[in-house]
């Protein structure tokens, strides 16, 4: 690390402590010419998959979008803040470990989906019938009878 003073070279860690719940590394540094003291932080980089539509064009993931099309499924339910923030990071954090530089599209929304089916059903619904495509009630109604059978047979 240069040293933001001088710019030398060589710098000493003085101190290191564990930050923002673990998640950074707060570090009190010493440079070896100057003698200044300065504090970096350190955090891990953790590059989320790009994602290949079905037209084959490529685009960046977008915590937003995500973000958007949830709350979207979710408008007037009884899920908290907390638990579409636990739920998005489920997801980054399944996308992140398939360890791809790329992914299908078609690879979230299953993710996305499979998330609102524990969350709460009407929002899977909701968001099935968009993502699908659902062209008639008939859709519908096979959905919701999918769903009630998955529940008898888990429950």
């Amino acid at each position: 690390m240069h040293c933001p003073f001088c710019g030398a070279n060589e710098t000493k860690v003085v101190d290191s402590r564990l930050v923002a719940e673990g998640q950074q590394v707060r570090r009190r540094r010493e440079c070896i010419a100057c003698h200044e003291r300065y504090t970096t932080f350190e955090i891990a980089e953790l590059l989320m998959p790009r994602l290949i539509k079905a037209d084959g064009s490529r685009q960046p993931f977008d915590e937003d979008k995500l973000r958007a099309g949830i709350q979207r499924a979710l408008e007037k339910r009884p899920v908290s803040v907390e638990d579409v923030e636990a739920c998005i990071n489920r997801i980054k954090h399944r996308l992140r470990a398939t360890g791809e530089r790329e992914l299908p599209s078609r690879q979230l929304g299953e993710e996305v989906m499979a998330a609102l089916r524990k969350l709460d059903q009407v929002a899977y619904v909701r968001f099935a019938s968009v993502y699908r495509s659902f062209q008639d009630i008939n859709e519908f109604r096979e959905e919701i009878e999918r769903l009630s059978e998955e529940d008898k047979a888990g429950g």
